[in-house]
């Protein structure tokens, strides 16, 4: 970062910082690191340049209003401070003693993310955080956007089974317009990537696209990653208390709506998109599939 960037976040944690360590694990451009501080405290700081990377710089501009308003005893990272010069965007956390879970996932270490996610529904019902700081739209949904020739060519190659099914999933998206109303305040991208674990507590990190929502949508949304580990969902689901008395179709419709859109960007991204970012999302859509797939 340049130095007078470096400079305002020192004023945010009233300190001068003497070490820092990029962090492994994230998709986002920019700056993600454990800084140590001169008066020996630590925090996490992550930045970007709106000039160069303006969509991850807007991502922090939400997450820095979200995070302003969620429960202090919600299990999420507290936000210290913003610098914000209208080009570059940091934001500074309280640095959380914690690791990414392992992956494969860890049936007893899954169990524990997925009570914390209740315990997150419990905390963030009715939402705290008003709707027009939130995502114009939560993540879902982009079958009708692959029927062309052309994207039908390049979706036989990373889900040849949503090739087969496309107009039953093309319907069944069209069919479900606003299914998952609610009050909850939703992560809306909670993967194995946003969470971090350590042996007393589980905390959830990075909110840029939290939206409002019916409280089971960010659980089916994790249990739809542990199919990556070889991990059979369904028990799970079946065993939660926010999924456990849902209607089939309601899973169902969330499944194929959340592979539409993880597909959708995959499809349409361009030359210059990240591999190791798109290799994930098709393996996320991939895995959401074969669970709905199996549900059928």
């Amino acid at each position: 970062m340049p130095a007078e960037v470096v400079v305002g976040v020192e004023r945010l944690l009233g300190a001068g910082v003497v070490a820092a360590v990029s962090q492994p694990g994230g998709f986002s451009e920019g700056l993600a690191a454990r800084v140590r501080l001169a008066n020996g405290r630590g925090a996490f700081v992550k930045a970007a340049q709106s000039g160069r990377a303006p969509a991850v710089a807007g991502f922090h501009r939400r997450e820095a209003v979200i995070s302003e308003r969620l429960s202090g005893r919600a299990p999420v990272p507290r936000l210290l401070g913003v610098y914000d010069d209208g080009d570059w965007v940091a934001l500074a956390f309280e640095e959380i003693e914690g690791r990414l879970p392992a992956q494969p996932w860890r049936v007893e270490e899954l169990r524990r993310v997925l009570e914390t996610v209740g315990e997150l529904v419990s905390l963030l019902t009715p939402s705290p955080v008003d709707e027009r700081f939130l995502a114009a739209r939560p993540r879902l949904g982009g079958w009708r956007a692959l029927t062309s020739r052309r994207e039908r060519d390049a979706l036989a190659v990373l889900a040849p089974w949503a090739v087969e099914r496309l107009d039953d999933l093309v319907g069944m998206e069209a069919a479900a317009v606003s299914p998952f109303a609610g009050e909850t305040l939703l992560h809306g991208d909670l993967y194995p990537f946003n969470v971090l674990v350590s042996p007393d507590r589980v905390v959830v990190i990075d909110w840029p696209h939290a939206w409002v929502g019916a409280p089971y949508c960010d659980v089916v949304t994790l249990l739809s990653s542990a199919r990556l580990s070889g991990v059979d969902p369904q028990p799970l689901a079946d065993a939660h208390r926010l999924t456990r008395h849902l209607a089939p179709g309601q899973i169902d419709d969330l499944l194929v709506l959340h592979a539409g859109f993880l597909l959708k960007t995959a499809v349409t991204a361009g030359p210059s998109a990240d591999r190791y970012l798109l290799d994930m999302v098709v393996a996320l859509a991939v895995a959401s599939l074969r669970w709905l797939h199996e549900r059928w």
